[in-house]
């Protein structure tokens, strides 16, 4: 899924001017597994450009940033928090191509290892986001990974949603309509330093209601997640 990933990425990299977007202004995001997968593509990426005969398709440093939204960023630590939720040692194990690749797909565990400080710098900035009340992934794992970070010199902002779940941010949130916090915060990144968009946000009106308050507390508290 990393290949898989990297490759979507380079897409867009090398295709986006012809589709109309601007090659200046490419950002990565991803949520929960999304999140872990879509860093490890950009720590792999990053290493590989550090390698000496490596091919690559795109480079680090064509994203303006990364956004990671309620990720896992270190596999070792949350095996046990997975099982106790369900999701068996064993069938994560398989998911992971096996207990000894997890220190592999584990980006804080790589930007932790000195081998690679020099591709880690390469990182672009990095925000992310996570609710203080997810059970589903900790907003511990997103602690643990912007402190290596910053311990590596990256560019890393940690943004904590007080109570909020595993699927709070990006689903129930929206839906409830008004004002949208995290969208807010990706738009400050994303808006920095363009004035009329600056203008224009502070103008637009709030996003309708989709749903009803009480369906959507009954959601919150049937979902796995």
């Amino acid at each position: 899924m990393v290949k898989d990933a990297s490759q979507g990425i380079s897409f867009i990299c090398n295709n986006i001017a012809s589709y109309g977007g601007d090659p200046n202004r490419i950002y990565l995001v991803g949520q929960s597994a999304g999140a872990h997968i879509a860093a490890c593509a950009l720590v792999d990426q990053a290493i590989k450009e550090c390698g000496e005969g490596e091919s690559t398709t795109w480079s680090v440093s064509q994203l303006k940033a990364y956004f990671g939204l309620s990720g896992g960023y270190n596999m070792v630590n949350l095996v046990d928090h997975f099982h106790g939720r369900g999701l068996y040692r064993s069938i994560f194990l398989s998911i992971m191509e096996g207990e000894q690749s997890l220190k592999r797909f584990s980006p804080e565990v790589v930007v932790r290892n000195l081998k690679f400080r020099h591709a880690v710098s390469l990182l672009p900035r990095i925000i992310l986001f996570h609710g203080t009340g997810d059970y589903s992934i900790p907003s511990d794992a997103s602690k643990s990974f912007a402190d290596a970070l910053r311990s590596a010199g990256v560019q890393v902002e940690l943004i904590l949603y007080k109570g909020k779940t595993h699927t709070d941010l990006f689903i129930q949130d929206p839906l409830r309509g008004g004002r949208d916090e995290l969208l807010e915060n990706i738009i400050q990144v994303i808006h920095a330093g363009d004035e009329v968009a600056l203008a224009k946000d502070a103008v637009a009106p709030p996003a309708r209601r989709l749903v009803p308050e009480f369906m959507l507390q009954l959601a919150r508290k049937m979902s796995p997640f």
